[in-house]
């Protein structure tokens, strides 16, 4: 076998050594992408004002990050203060962000104070209430609290979605499939 031959082997082989070592390398350092979350949940960590009568949003929120059937499962603080005579309510429901519509049927009321008794003295509290429901969606979809207050008799002092070292709001979602 002439010397050239035998060196050009020699080189190719040499080549296709270090272009193995180099992929190998490059492969072992790319760590694979985690697959999305199966499940989360979020906490209000903050008071929001409800004006009367005016859905808001809140800023609780989840990100659904892939298609799927979800649970969804709020527990929403609600607090209330007014003086008598009155009738108010809090209600909340869970928003679609992605599509800009309710989620199907989460519309809860959260918390009312009725007092229709003769005196000024402040008739207050605060009451947690659930919201359970089930979505599919078709792409990564962001899902918020809102809520409104309403003013039927009276009006409310103060009218919050509340978190505080006595009760959080919050929001979790689990896939199924």
């Amino acid at each position: 076998m002439p010397i050239r031959r035998i060196a050009a082997s020699a080189l190719t082989t040499l080549l296709l050594a270090g272009t193995a070592a180099a992929v190998a390398q490059t492969t072992a350092a790319a760590a694979p992408t985690p697959p999305p979350p199966t499940h989360g949940i979020a906490y209000l960590n903050t008071q929001v004002n409800l004006p009367n009568g005016v859905w808001t949003n809140t800023p609780l929120q989840v990100v659904l990050p892939r298609a799927g059937t979800y649970d969804l499962d709020a527990n929403v603080r609600g607090r209330l203060s007014g003086a008598p005579l009155i009738n108010v309510y809090i209600t909340g429901r869970l928003w679609n962000q992605t599509t800009g519509a309710e989620v199907p049927q989460s519309e809860r009321g959260i918390y009312q104070i009725i007092d229709m008794n003769a005196g000024s003295a402040v008739t207050e509290g605060n009451e947690t209430s659930p919201i359970d429901e089930q979505i599919t969606v078709t792409k990564p979809t962001t899902i918020v609290l809102q809520a409104r207050s309403i003013n039927a008799v009276g009006a409310a002092t103060i009218s919050q979605i509340y978190s505080d070292g006595q009760g959080y709001t919050s929001l979790r979602f689990n896939r199924l499939w």
